[in-house]
């Protein structure tokens, strides 16, 4: 089925087709761009040799039996993705969004690749020195009990730290806070 578009697929955001087979049918300027790629040699090599795409953690994604291509294939919905995938210059995280195009018989896939934001937001959340402190501690696994043995200050007050510290960080757990304030390298 390896029908190429008569024109490439036009979007300010990198995107490229690709058939029931993996076969990439069209490739945009912005996919290019993004990955270093020419449309020229894409088109017609299966997209996991392209995209050589793996997660945050190392692991492949990309490959001849791909779950999203399958899913797509299957007629599921498919949710938009984290992944890292090579370009001359190395790695590079994206967010891969997946279009199904077409009847189910006569089907097309378009991946849409989104840069994603390799630093911090610029402005952190407000906490005291207090708040760090314990956020800190958070970090390093401490819990609440040791927390306040550590700071010299009595649990509860440690407590309510913590859920100064959810609120201003958006999270609904520890976990998630000390997550997110890595992300935003407010500790280490």
């Amino acid at each position: 089925m390896s029908s190429r578009p008569a024109t490439p697929l036009a979007s300010g955001d990198a995107l490229f087709a690709f058939d029931a087979e993996l076969t990439i049918v069209s490739w945009n300027r912005a996919a290019e761009e993004l990955t270093g790629v020419s449309a020229d040699e894409a088109v017609g090599r299966p997209c996991f040799e392209v995209l050589g795409g793996h997660d945050d953690r190392g692991a492949l994604v990309c490959h001849r039996g791909c779950s999203t291509a399958r899913l797509m294939r299957d007629c599921w919905p498919v949710a938009c993705q984290g992944l890292v995938i090579e370009t001359p210059e190395g790695g590079r995280r994206v967010h891969l969004s997946t279009i199904a195009v077409g009847e189910a018989d006569c089907r097309l896939f378009v991946h849409v690749l989104v840069p994603r934001e390799e630093r911090a937001p610029a402005r952190s959340p407000l906490m005291t020195r207090r708040q760090r402190e314990v956020l800190a501690l958070l970090a390093k696994g401490f819990p609440a009990k040791v927390i306040a043995t550590e700071l010299g200050i009595v649990e509860v007050t440690v407590r309510n730290h913590i859920r100064a510290i959810l609120v201003s960080l958006g999270a609904h757990s520890q976990l998630e806070a000390v997550a997110k304030a890595r992300f935003l390298r407010l500790v280490e």
